[in-house]
C-alpha cells in the first residue's frame, strides 16, 4: 500500500466532505476519495450549455443544518443564501396559488379559496413545527443501535422523551405524520383542494409515492424542518449554485488538513480479519486506513464496493431488499426569456419568478403521475417544479437570458432510459408548455438527468436522490437496517456518512456530522481492536 491514513472517505459529496471535516478537525489524517472531476456529489454548479451554469442535481436549500454551518464556517468561505420572497406559486387551470411571504399573507390568499382553511391554517403550522422541532434535534443524534443492549435503551428513551413530553394533540400528529398518507393528513386539516395541494407536493419530492400512498406524510414533513438565515421552514438560492456550498465545504475541509483526490474512484473496499484495511481504486492504487466513512449510498456501497464474502448472510439478504427509487428526472434547462403564465401573464421578473414553479394542479393529479408511472414507466402529465435561480444569481445565464431548474416525478428507474429519455424530456417540456405557452420556444438548450443518468453520473442507485426510499421501514434506527442505524457498518472500521443514514436525504450536513462523531467515540476501541 502507497500511503496510510487514519480515515478515507468514499465521495466527496457534502455529507462526506462534512464527516472529513469534523474528523480532521480532531486530529486525524484524513483524504477524500472523489470519483468525478468536481467535488460536491450530487450538490454540484456545472455549466451546461456554453454562457450557462447551473445547480445540475440538487438545486435549492434549506435543510443544511446550522450548526454544520457555524463549525465549518461556511459564510467564511462563500457561503451566501438568499431567501424566497414566496416559497412557492401553483398554476392551476383557471386561478394560481401563492405560498408564502409570511403567515398573514398566505392566510389571505387561502382565504380566496376557503374561509375555513384561512383559520385552520395557524394552527396547522404550529402544529407542524412542534413536531418539526423535535425532528430537528434528532437529526443531529446518533440513533440507538437496536441489539445494542442496556446504552441502546438509554439512547433511545433519550431520544424519544421528548416525544413523550409533548401533548397529546402533537403526540397524535406525529403518530398521523409517520402513519397516515399526505392526502388523509392533509383531509384532517383542510377542505380545498388546492390548499392541500400547495402543502401536499412536498409528499411526493424524491419519493416515489401519491399523495394518498402511506406513509407519504412523512416525507411531506422531512422538507419543512429546514431553515434559511434563521427562519424556520424558509427555502433559498445559495449563490453561485448549490456547488458554492460544496467549494465552501472543500475550503474548510483543506483548511483543516484534509486531502481531497479528484478522480479517484474507488473500487474495492479492502478487509482483511474482518476489519477494514483501507480501500482499492480502479486503477488499482491501494490506500491503507484504519477507518472507512463511506458517502457512497448503501446500496452503492455493499451490493459494488464490499466483497459479498466479508458480509454476513442476514445482512447480504436485508441489503439486497433495500428500496432505491425516488422517481425523479432532473432538467436544466436555458431560457432565452422568462416563463409567461397563463393564469399570471408577464414576462418581465415578478416574484413568482423567484419562488418554486409547482406544476401539479391537484391531490388526484399529483396520484394520477405516479399510477402512471407504475403501469406505463412515467407519468403522462408529470409533476414538475420549476426554479429560476437566474432571477436573484446573474452569474448564472448570459444578461437578458436564464437558466431553469426542472426537478420532475414520476419516473421508474426500472425503463429503458437510454431508449426513452429525449421523448420523456420533450413531454416534460411541453406539460410546463401547457402552463406557460412561451416556455417551449424559449428553449436555447437542455441537459438531461434520467434515473439511469443520476445513477452512472452521480451513483445514485435507482437514480435515488435520497440514497433510499423514505419509508418507515428505512428511518431512523432502521436506516440502512436495524443493527446498523447508527452509523457503524457490519465491518470493524466501515461506517456510514451519507444519507442512506439518518436522518435520510437532502443536503442537510446531519448524516456527516453523526458519523465524525460516532467515528471519533469508538476510535480508543478501534485501536484496541486493531492491535489485537
Amino acid at each position: 500500500m502507497t500511503k496510510t491514513y487514519d480515515a478515507l472517505i468514499i465521495g466527496g459529496g457534502h455529507n462526506g466532505l462534512t464527516c472529513a471535516f469534523y474528523l480532521a478537525k480532531a486530529g486525524m489524517r484524513v483524504r477524500v476519495l472523489e470519483r468525478r472531476a468536481v467535488v460536491g456529489g450530487a450538490a454540484v454548479t456545472e455549466e451546461f450549455h456554453p454562457g450557462f451554469r447551473n445547480s445540475t442535481a440538487s438545486y435549492t436549500v434549506s435543510l443544511l443544518r446550522p450548526k454544520v454551518i457555524a463549525d465549518m464556517k461556511l459564510h467564511e468561505h462563500g457561503y451566501r443564501v438568499i431567501e424566497r420572497t414566496i416559497s412557492n406559486f401553483f398554476p392551476f387551470e383557471n386561478d394560481y396559488l401563492k405560498l408564502g411571504g409570511g403567515q398573514g399573507r398566505t392566510e389571505a390568499e387561502f382565504a380566496r379559496f376557503s374561509a375555513a382553511d384561512a383559520a385552520a391554517y395557524p394552527q396547522y403550522d404550529a402544529a407542524l413545527e412542534k413536531v418539526a422541532n423535535v425532528l430537528r434535534d434528532l437529526s443531529m443524534q446518533i440513533p440507538p443501535n437496536v441489539g445494542g443492549g442496556l446504552s441502546a435503551l438509554v439512547a433511545a428513551a433519550k431520544q424519544g422523551w421528548p416525544m413523550a413530553q409533548m401533548d397529546l394533540s402533537v403526540q397524535r400528529d406525529l403518530l398521523d405524520i409517520f402513519t397516515k398518507s399526505a392526502r388523509d393528513f392533509l383531509d384532517g386539516w383542510f377542505e380545498d383542494d388546492r390548499v392541500k395541494t400547495a402543502f401536499a407536493f412536498d409528499a411526493v419530492v424524491g419519493n416515489f409515492a401519491g399523495v394518498s400512498t402511506p406513509g407519504s406524510a412523512y416525507v411531506l414533513l422531512h422538507h419543512v424542518f429546514g431553515e434559511v438565515n434563521g427562519k424556520p421552514g424558509a427555502w433559498g438560492h445559495a449563490v453561485g449554485g448549490m456547488g458554492a456550498i460544496t467549494q465552501a465545504m472543500a475550503r474548510a475541509c483543506e483548511a483543516a488538513g484534509v486531502e481531497i483526490s479528484l478522480e479517484s474512484p474507488v473500487a474495492k473496499v479492502l478487509v482483511d480479519g474482518g476489519k477494514v484495511r483501507g480501500v482499492k481504486l480502479e486503477s488499482g492504487e491501494e490506500i491503507a486506513a484504519t477507518i472507512v466513512a463511506s458517502n457512497a449510498g448503501p446500496a452503492l456501497l455493499y451490493r459494488q464496493l464490499v466483497d459479498p464474502s466479508d458480509l454476513d448472510d442476514d445482512f447480504k439478504r436485508r441489503i439486497k431488499g433495500y428500496k432505491t427509487c425516488s422517481g425523479t428526472f432532473r432538467m436544466n434547462v436555458a431560457l432565452s426569456e422568462l416563463p409567461d403564465f397563463s393564469v399570471l401573464p408577464g414576462k418581465a421578473q415578478a416574484e413568482h419568478h423567484t419562488a418554486g414553479i409547482i406544476i401539479a394542479p391537484g391531490l388526484d393529479y399529483m396520484d394520477r403521475a405516479f399510477t402512471d408511472a407504475q403501469q406505463h414507466g412515467w407519468s403522462k402529465k408529470p409533476i414538475v417544479e420549476i426554479m429560476l435561480p437566474s432571477t436573484v444569481d446573474d452569474s448564472l445565464a448570459p444578461p437578458g437570458q436564464h437558466v431553469a431548474s426542472l426537478f420532475c416525478q414520476q419516473f421508474d428507474p426500472k425503463v429503458d432510459w437510454d431508449t426513452h429519455r429525449e421523448a420523456v424530456a420533450d413531454l416534460i417540456i411541453d406539460t410546463v408548455n401547457d402552463h406557460a405557452p412561451n416556455f417551449k420556444a424559449s428553449v436555447i438548450a437542455r441537459q438531461i438527468h434520467s434515473p439511469l443518468d443520476l445513477e452512472r453520473k452521480f451513483g445514485l442507485i435507482g437514480g435515488d436522490i435520497m440514497h433510499g426510499t423514505m419509508g418507515i421501514d428505512q428511518l431512523w434506527a432502521a436506516r440502512p437496517v436495524l443493527g446498523h442505524g447508527d452509523y457503524r457498518g457490519p465491518i470493524k472500521g466501515l461506517y456510514m456518512c451519507g444519507a442512506g443514514t439518518h436522518p435520510g436525504g437532502g443536503v442537510t450536513g446531519a448524516p456527516g456530522h453523526n458519523a465524525a462523531h460516532a467515528i471519533l467515540a469508538d476510535r480508543p476501541l478501534l485501536r484496541k481492536l486493531l492491535r489485537s
